[in-house]
């Protein structure tokens, strides 16, 4: 008997904030009965290891605030269904920013529940569990709407679903005691990136069976024993973590034309 999981609860006075731009080609639906295609930025991080005092996604790189810089290279991808923006209790920075995603503040203290809430507001606004969603975090603010498109089209036909990831490029050492005690065979390690795409169902299923400890998607798959699809990303989509990564994403930016 297929197992059918249920929403996750979503509190019923979290803010959502609605698209404002209606008719946009880039919330289109997919033609026919296909699944669909939605993504979901969790962007209730709080920018500890950036050692800052407000959100990391918000700081201004290029420009504007860097979620921004995220969510236009989604925007520009067109046929997708739509997309949600998962956001802490009491953030207010969509509340005057520009925005064509839906915005939620059902965040969790982790990222599996920020996800895990995101899907349960997905379904809840018309998402269907057999749709699929792209997860991917805010702080990954170089991804371009080309690299979105080569994940969905490699993941579409795919049992499974997939993720954006870079194979190693650096020697990898194991260590003891501040030693190098092992190099490590790199030939089979890549660099998992986002987004990460599967089912909303299968997603929400493996998700609650992993809990809380898994740092993204395709771990919550792989507990349940399913195999992702690797993607060969860019070594540019790196998440901004640490001070000085602000500083080499405003120089990519530039680079593409960005003030």
């Amino acid at each position: 008997m297929t197992h059918q999981p249920t929403n996750p609860p979503v509190n019923p006075s979290a803010k959502v904030l609605a698209p404002v731009a209606d008719g946009d080609p880039a919330r289109a639906a997919l033609p026919g009965n296909e699944p669909r295609v939605w993504a979901l930025i969790p962007c209730a991080g709080s920018g500890s290891r950036a050692g800052l005092d407000s959100p990391k996604q918000y700081q201004v790189v290029a420009g504007q605030p860097m979620v921004q810089h995220t969510l236009a290279a989604f925007e520009a991808v067109a046929g997708l269904a739509g997309g949600l923006v998962v956001v802490s209790e009491g953030d207010t920075f969509f509340d005057n920013a520009p925005r064509r995603f839906a915005v939620v503040a059902c965040g969790g203290t982790t990222r599996a529940q920020s996800v895990l809430s995101g899907l349960g507001a997905l379904l809840g606004q018309g998402a269907a569990p057999g749709d699929w969603v792209m997860v991917h975090d805010a702080a990954r603010c170089l991804i371009t709407p080309q690299q979105i498109q080569s994940l969905i089209a490699a993941c579409l036909p795919d049992a499974v679903g997939g993720l954006l990831a870079l194979k190693l490029p650096d020697t990898l050492k194991r260590e003891a005691g501040g030693r190098v005690a092992q190099t490590v065979d790199r030939s089979d390690k890549w660099l998992a990136q986002t987004p990460q795409m599967f089912r909303i169902g299968e997603l929400q299923a493996a998700l609650r069976a992993a809990g809380d400890t898994v740092t993204d998607e395709a771990s919550a798959l792989e507990f349940v024993g399913r195999q992702p699809l690797l993607v060969e990303g860019s070594a540019q989509n790196f998440k901004v973590t640490y001070p000085q990564d602000f500083a080499l994403a405003q120089a990519v930016l530039q680079s593409r034309g960005m003030p």
